[in-house]
């Protein structure tokens, strides 16, 4: 009887059709200047089954090199008339990256966005309110967002595991060569607005928008960088910090995030090495009691985790998970943080 149940259901299963795999999607890129821009297409271009790439608005006309070569090049008004596009990723300089931004949500495209996304607040909470409006997706490049040691620590807040969040010390900082330094002096605010905002929209996404930011800056040189900054962020039951110090030789390693509540810690040191040091007064699902070390494995791409779920909110299978109320205060927030 068990035999001839098992056959009768495999009989039926194979007799229903076969779901096909989704079609792969239509995107674009816009710039090729932002610090991450090389990475982002070649995180798209490593997920046929999810995106086809279609072309590439590049500010110089040159020989394409890795990972663009092959791409076909486009101006940006032949980009967003290509048929069947559903995406725009935007890596412009931070300059240009709003109004591009605008005027690919105004012909209907979802977007991938680098941080920090404008200069100015007002522009940018004007464009963020434009998609809200349209109903299309923005996604910000902030690279912790889907990074598996920060899912965890999402977890554990949103569960309670630490119980009232006291707490948050981070840090992120870099030694910057003399090139680097002309470049970030030229952003109002500094260091911290160009590579603190990651931080900040950690922060956030774990305790929402601050009561007040105070900030402070103590730079090295004389060169009009702002290049030593402070930030604290007010909450009604806690405090977080932010540090980011673009004179630190040993920036990378030290790069932390440390969450501390009443019922426990979690920090995360170095913020991509997956390394973990748990704390807790009472045991939470396979975590136990008292102290713990962590090693989570973290994908070798930085940015596939985040183009796996942009294709996975766009065919409409999830949510997304950081709407517009969330990357106008993260937006406000670096400005202020970084004394602007």
């Amino acid at each position: 009887m068990m035999r001839r149940h098992f056959l009768t259901t495999a009989l039926a299963a194979s007799a229903l059709p076969l779901r096909a795999a989704p079609s792969p999607l239509r995107i674009g890129q816009i710039g090729t200047l932002h610090a991450h821009a090389a990475g982002k297409m070649e995180a798209l271009r490593k997920q046929p089954e999810n995106w086809e790439v279609v072309g590439l608005v590049a500010e110089s006309q040159g020989p394409l090199r890795a990972p663009y070569d092959g791409l076909t090049l486009l101006s940006e008004e032949a980009l967003l008339n290509t048929a069947g596009l559903k995406a725009v990723v935007i890596e412009t300089e931070i300059e240009d990256a709003c109004a591009t931004a605008l005027r690919c949500l105004q012909a209907g495209k979802h977007l991938h966005l680098d941080k920090p996304g404008a200069l100015k607040h007002e522009e940018f909470k004007a464009m963020r309110l434009e998609a809200e409006q349209r109903q299309l997706t923005v996604q910000m490049g902030y690279m912790f967002r889907y990074n598996p040691a920060f899912t965890l620590l999402r977890q554990a807040v949103s569960e309670g595991w630490l119980g009232q969040i006291t707490e948050i010390d981070a840090a992120m900082g870099k030694l910057a060569d003399p090139r680097l330094r002309q470049q970030l002096s030229q952003l109002p605010g500094g260091g911290l607005f160009e590579l603190g905002c990651h931080l900040i929209d950690a922060v956030i996404t774990l305790l929402g928008k601050p009561q007040s930011v105070h900030a402070f800056d103590t730079p090295t040189g004389s060169d009009g960088f702002q290049d030593n900054q402070l930030a604290v962020l007010k909450y009604p039951q806690a405090t977080a910090t932010i540090r980011c110090n673009h004179t630190d030789p040993f920036g990378g390693p030290r790069r932390k995030l440390s969450v501390t509540g009443t019922q426990g810690s979690f920090e995360i040191l170095p913020l991509e090495s997956g390394k973990i040091s748990l704390s807790l007064t009472q045991a939470r699902g396979r975590y136990a009691k008292g102290s713990q070390a962590l090693q989570i494995e973290v994908p070798k791409g930085r940015y596939d985790l985040e183009f796996q779920d942009l294709a996975r909110v766009l065919r409409g299978e999830k949510t997304f998970d950081w709407n517009a109320a969330h990357d106008i205060a993260v937006h406000e927030t670096t400005l202020l943080a970084a004394g602007q």
